[in-house]
């Protein structure tokens, strides 16, 4: 039995003999099935040809991201804490470099996923750690590989002292983002995935409801968003991907990018 792995999402799929015939993520209109094609590669075929980059992004925060970059290509964020350590986002490629990083940085408590086209291999993860993991119940039905370690939340959930997720919606009903409080100097740092996306000038963020196909979200969807995070406290905002970094004051750039989106929206 094979827990197959999409090549053009990155999601890993429940055990089966044979390939899937779709990926139901790529089905999406969010997503999109690649030119070529329904394809499908295996956990072993993935760490033949990649291999995991773990790096420090501030004291306490490590990125875990695959080189030469697979599917969507996101990093994973790995927070430590005296209570357990919490992985953001996933990755597909599991390999014995980053489980032994990991371990020596502690292991994996809990993992938190803002979306599902970031979902990729968090069983293996969860398995390799004995990690709970916690989604939202609103996403069920976006879960490719069910676990027993799977462990709902409706809006909000503290996931160790000092780490809460919070579904904000948007790209997706259950879209979520993850409140370090610790994180930035104590002046805390909130995660976002795309969720919240740091854009290519660093001082703003986006929304949309498909990147790949640019589709937008509407008005009243992104003042929402923007609203649910202001009850955080935070400075730094870090997106899904390597230097994706809205460095300081993130609570400001959320909301003027809001301002932004909504104002491009009206006639």
């Amino acid at each position: 039995m094979t827990a197959w792995i999409c090549v053009t999402c990155g999601v890993q799929q429940a055990p089966s003999e044979v390939a899937p015939l779709n990926c139901p993520i790529c089905d999406d209109e969010r997503q999109y099935v690649g030119w070529g094609g329904q394809h499908w590669t295996t956990p072993e075929d993935l760490r033949r040809h990649h291999h995991s980059v773990i790096r420090e992004e501030e004291p306490d925060l490590y990125g875990i991201a695959t080189d030469p970059a697979f599917a969507i290509g996101q990093r994973a964020l790995l927070i430590r804490t005296p209570h357990g350590n919490v992985m953001w986002d996933s990755v597909s490629v599991v390999d014995d470099n980053a489980l032994a990083t990991v371990a020596e940085l502690g292991g994996i408590s809990a993992i938190c996923v803002s979306h599902p086209h970031f979902y990729a291999a968090l069983v293996d993860w969860a398995d390799a750690f004995d990690a709970r993991i916690l989604l939202p119940a609103t996403d069920a039905e976006w879960i490719q590989r069910p676990s027993p370690r799977i462990e709902f939340y409706d809006s909000d959930a503290e996931v160790i002292p000092g780490v809460t997720v919070a579904r904000i919606g948007g790209h997706f009903d259950g879209a979520s983002v993850l409140h370090w409080a610790a994180g930035s100097e104590g002046r805390g740092a909130l995660l976002t995935g795309d969720t919240i996306t740091v854009v290519q000038d660093r001082d703003w963020v986006s929304f949309m409801w498909s990147y790949p196909n640019l589709i937008p979200l509407d008005a009243t969807t992104v003042e929402g968003i923007a609203q649910s995070v202001e009850r955080f406290a935070f400075d730094r905002v870090y997106g899904g991907w390597w230097g994706r970094v809205v460095a300081a004051d993130g609570p400001a750039a959320i909301r003027r990018s809001a301002d932004r989106y909504i104002a491009r929206l009206r006639p």
